[in-house]
C-alpha cells in the first residue's frame, strides 16, 4: 500500500515539475507559439508517454503496458475534438495568439484535477456496483452514434450557461487587459474576457471527460493506468492545438471515426464479462485502423464548398473553422 501511495505521489510530483518548467521557464513571457515549437512540445510529451509506457512494461508486465498504451491512444484521439472547440472559442472571443497558451495551460491544469476526481469516482462505482459497466457501455454507444449522425454542431459561447451565470456573479471588462484574468478598476474587482474563455475551456473539457473516461475504463479497471494515460494525453493537448488548429477542417471525417471508436469501445465494455470479450490488443488494432481510415479518407475526399459566384467548389481555408466570428465579450 505504501509503495502504491508513493507511486501516485511520485508521478504527480513529476507532472507538476514538468508544468512548472513549461510555464516558469519556456513560457514565462506570453508569446505566439510557432509551429516548430508546438511540434517540438508535442514530440516531447509523446516521447515521455512512451518512456513511461516502457517503465510500466518493465515493472508491471506487458498486459498493463498494453492497457496504458490503448488508453493513451483512445484519449489522444478523442482530445482532437477538444482542439476543434478550442479553435472556435479563441476565434469567437478574438483571443490574441500570444495569450492562448496561458489559457490552455491553466485550463488543462484544472482539467487534470477534475479528471482525477472523476476517475476516482468512476473506479469506486465500478467496484461497488459492477453493473455500472453496462451503463457506461450503453452511454458510449449512444454518444458515438450521436457523433456520427450529428457531425456539424454550431457552438454559441454567449449562450453557454457558465458564461451567463458568471456575468451575473462578477462584472467583466469589455476588452482584454493583457494576459490578466482579473483586474481592479475604479475600486471594483473585475474579470477579463480571458478568464471567461478559461471557464469555457474548463467546461468543455468536463463535457469531453464524461465521454473519454468511461471509454478508458473499458480497457482497464486499474485507476493508476486510467489516470496516467489520461494525464499524458491531456498534457500534450496544448501543443497539439497549436500544431493542428489551422488544418483541423481537412479531417472532416475524423469525427465519424471518433464516433465509431466510442461505439466500439462501448460494445467492448458491455462484452467485458461475457464469452465474447474483446482482447485489448485486438481493441488497439481496431481503434488505430478506424482512426487511420477516417484520416486517410478525409485527405482523399476533401470537403467541398460552393463558391458564392457559382464557380465550382474548393476546399475551405483553415479559417473556416472559426464559424463564430471574432467578438469581444461585453460586460
Amino acid at each position: 500500500m505504501t509503495d502504491t501511495i508513493w507511486l501516485w505521489v511520485g508521478f504527480n510530483m513529476f507532472i507538476l515539475a514538468m508544468l512548472a518548467l513549461d510555464l516558469g521557464v519556456f513560457h514565462r513571457k506570453s508569446h505566439i507559439v510557432s509551429l516548430r515549437e508546438s511540434l517540438t512540445w508535442t514530440g516531447v510529451w509523446v516521447v515521455l508517454a512512451l518512456v513511461f509506457n516502457a517503465g510500466v512494461w518493465h515493472f508491471a508486465g506487458s498486459q498493463k503496458a498494453l492497457e496504458f498504451f490503448t488508453g493513451y491512444v483512445i484519449e489522444k484521439s478523442l482530445s482532437v475534438d477538444n482542439v476543434f472547440v478550442f479553435a472556435l472559442l479563441f476565434s469567437y472571443f478574438a483571443v490574441p495568439p500570444k495569450y492562448q497558451h496561458k489559457v490552455l495551460f491553466w485550463g488543462i491544469l484544472g482539467a487534470l484535477i477534475m479528471r482525477a476526481i472523476m476517475i476516482a469516482a468512476g473506479a469506486a462505482l465500478i467496484v461497488k456496483f459492477a453493473w455500472i459497466i453496462y451503463v457506461f457501455g450503453a452511454f458510449l454507444i449512444l454518444t458515438g452514434i450521436k457523433m456520427i449522425v450529428k457531425r456539424e454542431e454550431e457552438i454559441h459561447p454567449e449562450r453557454n450557461p457558465v458564461v451567463r451565470w458568471f456575468k451575473k456573479l462578477m462584472p467583466v471588462t469589455p476588452e482584454y487587459r493583457g494576459d490578466k484574468f482579473f483586474v481592479r478598476e475604479n475600486g471594483l474587482r473585475m474579470a477579463t474576457p480571458l478568464f471567461v474563455v478559461l471557464l469555457l475551456v474548463e467546461f468543455t473539457d468536463l463535457i469531453f471527460a464524461v465521454d473519454s473516461i468511461p471509454a478508458i475504463f473499458a480497457v482497464t479497471k486499474d485507476p493508476f493506468i486510467v489516470y496516467t494515460s489520461n494525464v499524458f494525453a491531456i498534457l500534450g493537448l496544448r501543443s497539439l492545438y497549436f500544431a493542428l488548429a489551422g488544418v483541423m477542417d481537412k479531417f472532416h471525417y475524423l469525427k465519424i471515426g471518433l464516433g465509431v471508436v466510442l461505439s466500439f469501445v462501448g460494445v467492448k465494455m458491455i462484452l467485458s464479462h461475457t464469452a465474447w470479450k474483446i482482447d485489448t490488443l485486438v481493441s488497439l488494432g481496431v481503434i488505430v485502423l478506424i482512426l487511420a481510415t477516417s484520416v486517410v479518407w478525409s485527405l482523399l475526399k476533401p470537403k467541398k464548398v460552393a463558391l458564392p459566384t457559382g464557380g465550382g467548389a474548393v476546399s475551405p481555408p483553415p479559417a473556416a473553422i472559426a464559424t463564430g466570428g471574432a467578438h469581444h465579450l461585453k460586460s
